[in-house]
């Protein structure tokens, strides 16, 4: 498909979705010709979209990657996601060659020192297995919003992804965070006990802490880089691709 019928499919679907409620936009997604992957970090608005894949029966491929550094908390979600739902979620998992590399080139937790060690380690934590994650799939759904970042105000229901050659759909673009809470509370959702311990946003465990009041949501993300737009590279493309260590590079 060309960079041009890619964007000129991702608006029309775009306009489509808006007009449609969660699972209105899910079974529309699901009914598309082609693989449909959804990637969950086990965030709240994850949850969310998770639930209404499991509970519709949906045809979507659900997905997670498994850095190796989560929190305990986020770990066993998984498993209680799967129990209550009835569904897979697919574990993707950095290289140990990777890893190896970084460990030798950075130090394991060298991404407190530099911006580069910290992209680098995104890329081989959470970038390489993306891509494996997302191998041929046609439409990659997340749980981008609006509210949760400078970042991401503009955030479409559709766009082309140029760099992977897919669309992303981002369903709950249009929710705020209040919406999100009723709904969980309303369809009992299983979230992430981490969540009210004043974690809005949870990533890897050393690199997320809690918020203090009155912060962004994603304020406690990598929280000793002064960039207050910082981003791992999945959604936001930042330079973590072009510096990940090779395990070539650490003999």
């Amino acid at each position: 498909m060309t960079t041009q019928s890619l964007e000129a499919k991702a608006e029309a679907l775009n306009a489509k979705l808006e007009g449609l409620d969660l699972a209105g936009r899910l079974a529309l997604v699901a009914g598309l010709e082609g693989r449909t992957v959804f990637t969950t970090s086990l965030g709240i608005e994850d949850q969310v979209i998770t639930a209404a894949i499991g509970t519709g029966r949906l045809g979507i491929e659900v997905a997670t990657l498994s850095t190796g550094r989560l929190f305990n908390e986020t770990v066993a979600l998984i498993d209680r996601t799967e129990e209550t739902y009835g569904i897979l979620i697919k574990r993707y998992h950095p290289e140990k060659a990777d890893i190896d590399a970084y460990v030798a080139q950075y130090g394991m937790n060298g991404f407190y020192e530099s911006v580069e060690a910290r992209h680098a380690c995104c890329g081989v934590r959470k970038l390489k297995p993306l891509a494996r994650a997302l191998e041929g799939a046609r439409y990659w759904i997340t749980g981008l919003r609006r509210g949760q970042s400078g970042n991401r105000a503009a955030t479409p229901f559709a766009e082309a992804d140029l760099e992977r050659g897919l669309i992303k759909i981002n369903p709950l673009a249009d929710w705020d965070i209040e919406t999100i809470r009723a709904h969980v509370a309303a369809q009992a959702i299983p979230v992430n006990p981490l969540h009210g311990r004043g974690y809005p946003s949870i990533g890897c465990e050393p690199c997320t802490r809690a918020i203090k009041p009155g912060e962004p949501e994603r304020a406690g993300r990598w929280w000793w880089e002064n960039d207050e737009k910082r981003e791992c590279g999945l959604h936001v493309p930042e330079a973590a691709s072009s510096i990940i260590p090779s395990a070539s590079s650490a003999a």
